[in-house]
């Protein structure tokens, strides 16, 4: 599945790069399926091979990126075209008939340190079309506009803050088609709310099914049918996926922000875990309104590099059974081909450049790779220096709990995929270096 030609001028082969890492491999994992829908896994590093990226500073044309006006100007259209076509597919762009409906304007919650907010925004006057329900908590005794740390949620708002306040939310059942009141919260749905209020930080959620349902089936009860070309009853080869539609959805999030004066919207970090960590780099990748990204464990489709065959790849997300729906139809065509692909992990990470992103993995997350993550910020590196930023100034994979906080951040706990409760703290560290806000 790799390339195994030598690179340009330039390019890195990321085979010299693990040569001379000094950081310790994890252990082997063990008892892992070697085979994943049909498809071999590979976690032996020593089986990854050579292979080459796309140089993000390197116009289509062959010319080398020497400046910050020929990257905005030429290069940073050409591979955000790029990944719309190739990847995540095509959105419309903000509606014509967005709107935003202020049912809770502002209570206190949360022992009193917080205000609660709840709106709910609209995408077209028929009322039949899905509707995002947006949480939101700003500190109590803020004395100005605050900035935000803009979490999308798998499961409904309601499990999100133990808040009894919280207007209740159904949310997709895949067996059904239908919406269900849900039981319980999402494995990766609780935000620990009083530690961010408390460091000055607004707080707002949704529930990424509001946007689109996480399943094939689910298509229809989605924003992106809606949108659907006229005549067609399939999608176009660059038609967007689901992450591009819950990407979208955040988006509409920031249009909110930046009518509600408590809310600094240029200062909005956004984050989600795995599927939604894709999303949110997606999200900061193509809305450069947000100021800056928090990806945990995104893995493939994310952080993590597709010409390194590691983990899973390509062909795992995009056989017909598992998640083509979560991406352009296009995508499919570089599984067991990802050397073909003109886009990686480092460019989408260079999309973000100049705002601060920091990647948190797991040290036993090797289904998505957390080495992988670290080599395209690595990779990436060229492209926030050109523009003055402070790349992670190492090519050495860090030991986990030894956190690199520059513009390029990247944090691996002990364990595996998702989040552990210590890496709030980390966040809250990263937030205060890059969006100052007053405790």
């Amino acid at each position: 599945m790799q390339s195994g030609y030598v690179a340009p001028l330039f390019l890195i082969v990321f085979s010299a790069l693990t040569a001379h890492a000094q950081a310790p491999e994890p252990p082997a994992p063990k008892q892992l399926p070697a085979v994943v829908a049909g498809i071999p896994v590979n976690y032996d590093e020593s089986k990854v091979g050579e292979y080459t990226l796309p140089d993000p500073l390197k116009l289509n044309n062959g010319k080398p990126v020497r400046n910050a006006k020929t990257w905005y100007t030429k290069r940073r259209p050409e591979i955000e075209e790029t990944f719309e076509t190739q990847q995540y597919g095509r959105d419309p762009g903000r509606p014509a008939d967005e709107s935003f409906d202020v049912t809770d304007p502002g209570t206190p919650a949360l022992d009193g340190k917080a205000i609660r907010k709840q709106v709910t925004i609209s995408f077209s006057k028929d009322p039949s079309w899905p509707k995002i329900h947006l949480l939101i908590y700003l500190p109590a005794d803020a004395k100005k506009p605050v900035p935000m740390l803009f979490s999308i949620n798998f499961g409904a708002v309601q499990n999100a803050v133990d808040d009894p306040g919280i207007t209740p939310e159904e949310v997709w059942d895949p067996k059904t088609n239908t919406k269900v009141f849900p039981r319980e919260g999402s494995v990766y749905g609780h935000i620990d709310a009083e530690p961010l209020l408390a460091a000055g930080l607004g707080v707002a959620t949704f529930y990424y099914g509001d946007v689109d349902p996480d399943y094939a089936q689910g298509f229809s009860n989605g924003i992106r049918a809606h949108f659907l070309k006229p005549g067609r009853t399939e999608r176009a080869p660059d038609d967007w996926g689901s992450i591009a539609a819950w990407a979208w959805g955040m988006s509409r999030v920031e249009d909110y922000f930046e009518t509600d004066k408590e809310i600094d919207a240029k200062r909005v970090a956004i984050h989600g875990i795995s599927r939604l960590g894709k999303t949110v780099m997606w999200a900061g990748a193509h809305d450069q309104r947000f100021a800056a990204v928090i990806a945990s464990c995104s893995g493939e489709g994310g952080a993590a590099l597709s010409h390194r065959d590691y983990g899973e790849t390509i062909a795992h997300l995009t056989i017909p059974r598992r998640f083509p729906y979560q991406f352009a139809p296009n995508y499919a065509k570089y599984a067991g081909f990802p050397d073909k692909a003109p886009m990686d992990a480092n460019m989408l990470i260079a999309l973000i450049a100049p705002r601060p992103l920091l990647l948190q993995t797991g040290s036993t997350d090797y289904w998505s790779d957390p080495k992988g993550e670290f080599l395209a910020e690595v990779a990436a590196g060229p492209v926030y220096k050109l523009l003055g930023k402070d790349p992670l100034d190492t090519d050495v994979w860090p030991a986990p709990k030894q956190p690199i906080l520059h513009d390029l951040a990247y944090y691996m706990h002990e364990g595996g995929h998702g989040m552990v409760p210590g890496d709030w703290e980390i966040y809250i560290e990263f937030l205060k270096m890059h969006l100052h806000p007053e405790p």
